[in-house]
């Protein structure tokens, strides 16, 4: 295995012993980026001046043995987060030449733990997509299969860490973009729960559901990662004021008497015969670990689809009104008049997804539909929460699939935005109900593409929720295997 290929964890245990420099470790990271960068299209944009300065410094930190678990290690991030003095582009050609004057709360805090910037990563345009096909610039590939999709809209933050071109990153989680391509990349995708994070510095794609969350390689990395980001941030109002206990002191493989639910309406017509028998295995291995499994109801779950869908373009018709051509990013050249300036740079600017989402959520808004869509979704998402409020009083945490497939092959749904929207049946409820949720990979098809499998737990019980995800992982190798690019 090359350092390429390492965990964080592993990564620190050898910068410590001297095994290895950071700065070493980004020139091998830059090394393999331009290996099969071309190919999997992981990455808009490479940092790679001012990685070589963090790197060097990081060795100096090392050296005065002040380093911390993320000190000196190479890392990506999503192209809606903030970093200062680098553009931001959110995939979309509207923010085009957008320089960030400030870091993201998350930048600040991985910043002041050492991590080393290898650059931005690729997305679906504002984070507004399933399968990364929908970025302004270019379609990310999965490293499993480059014929498939690498699930989005975090895709190229996935695919970097499956094709080791990154230790790991961050992603941007609003119905399932980091757990959904974790699971077709056969990474770990943590989105933790609503309000543990800071979102001071992601754009905003729908603000109710929007959570930042890391994409690695295994559990420990995942804990390891959200100790760092996590926290109270008075620029942040939704910011949860709560103690942030050490996600990697819970880590164990003893299960005993713990109670995990298994949502019958998870287990759908039409879900993969292999993800299907994946999962099951994994309920096995629950049970044979001590873990009491009791079949559950979220009776509400058909309409957390077209629940998010009214409620998520609400937000985005509102959040992206901001993109008019007047302050930043792409603006039309000689309109005839001002109003003209507005409509032709936000038609020119905008992709064909972001138009329809916009669309969608300023007719649910407008006077006459609002009562009986914008208001009846916030209904629903009540009774939606509510149905995992009353699971979680006879279970501990919820095992589903990530998703009803392995990876899809590109094109394959482009022109059927609602099969495409499907592809988050298992992963959106969680947003509405601001629930943490975490997929690991549970198995292989027959293809050698991963599966997913997606535990789901209480508010702010992440800790628990890692450590579940930690007894499964430590009895498989699925974590240590590697995605072979051809």
């Amino acid at each position: 295995m090359t350092w390429t290929d390492c965990t964080a964890h592993a990564l620190h245990e050898a910068l410590l012993k001297k095994e290895v420099s950071s700065k070493e470790l980004v020139t091998a990271f830059y090394t393999r980026i331009d290996a099969v960068d071309d190919k999997t299209k992981a990455y808009l944009k490479l940092l790679k001046e001012s990685a070589l300065t963090q790197a060097d410094a990081a060795d100096q930190r090392i050296a005065r043995g002040d380093a911390g678990p993320l000190t000196g290690i190479p890392i990506a991030l999503k192209d809606n987060l903030c970093v200062e003095g680098v553009q931001t582009s959110c995939a979309s050609k509207i923010l085009e030449g957008f320089i960030s004057p400030y870091d993201a709360t998350v930048v600040s805090h991985l910043k002041s733990a050492g991590a080393v910037f290898l650059g931005k990563t690729n997305l679906d345009e504002f984070a507004m997509g399933s399968s990364n096909e929908n970025s302004a610039f270019a379609a990310t590939l999965n490293p499993w299969d480059l014929a498939c999709v690498p699930g989005g809209s975090s895709g190229g933050s996935a695919a970097a860490v499956a094709a080791s071109e990154a230790v790991f990153s961050l992603g941007s989680d609003t119905g399932g973009s980091i757990r959904q391509p974790a699971s077709f990349c056969g990474v770990v995708g943590l989105k933790p729960t609503y309000g543990r994070v800071s979102r001071y510095g992601l754009v905003a794609f729908a603000s109710s559901l929007d959570q930042i969350g890391p994409l690695t390689h295994d559990v420990r990395d995942a804990a390891t990662v959200l100790n760092v980001i996590s926290g109270h941030d008075a620029m942040d109002s939704t910011s949860a004021d709560l103690a942030m206990p050490d996600m990697t002191a819970s880590l164990s493989s003893k299960l005993t008497g713990l109670r995990i639910g298994i949502p019958k309406e998870y287990f759908i017509e039409g879900i993969d015969a292999e993800v299907s028998t994946a999962i099951e295995k994994a309920i096995a291995h629950y049970r044979a670990l001590g873990a009491k499994i009791k079949e559950i109801s979220l009776p509400h779950t058909d309409y957390a689809v077209a629940t998010y869908y009214i409620l998520a373009t609400a937000e985005a018709s509102s959040n992206l009104a901001r993109y008019d051509g007047v302050r930043y990013g792409h603006r039309t050249t000689q309109p005839k008049d001002l109003l003209e300036m507005y409509m032709q740079s936000r038609s020119e600017g905008f992709g064909p997804e972001v138009k329809r989402r916009i669309m969608i959520g300023t007719h649910v808004l407008s006077s006459g539909y609002y009562d009986a869509y914008y208001k009846k979704g916030q209904q629903v998402r009540t009774l939606i929460k509510q149905d995992f409020d009353t699971a979680f009083e006879d279970v501990d945490y919820i095992l589903t699939p990530t998703a009803p497939t392995a990876a899809f092959r590109s094109g394959e749904k482009t022109d059927d935005p609602l099969q495409m929207y499907l592809s988050d049946i298992f992963t959106i409820s969680v947003n509405l109900a601001g629930l943490p949720a975490l997929s690991m990979p549970c198995g292989f098809t027959k293809n050698g593409l991963p599966i997913g499998c997606q535990l789901i737990a209480r508010p702010f019980d992440e800790a628990g929720l890692l450590k579940c995800a930690y007894s499964f992982e430590q009895a498989h190798d699925f974590h240590e295997r590697r995605a072979q690019i051809a």
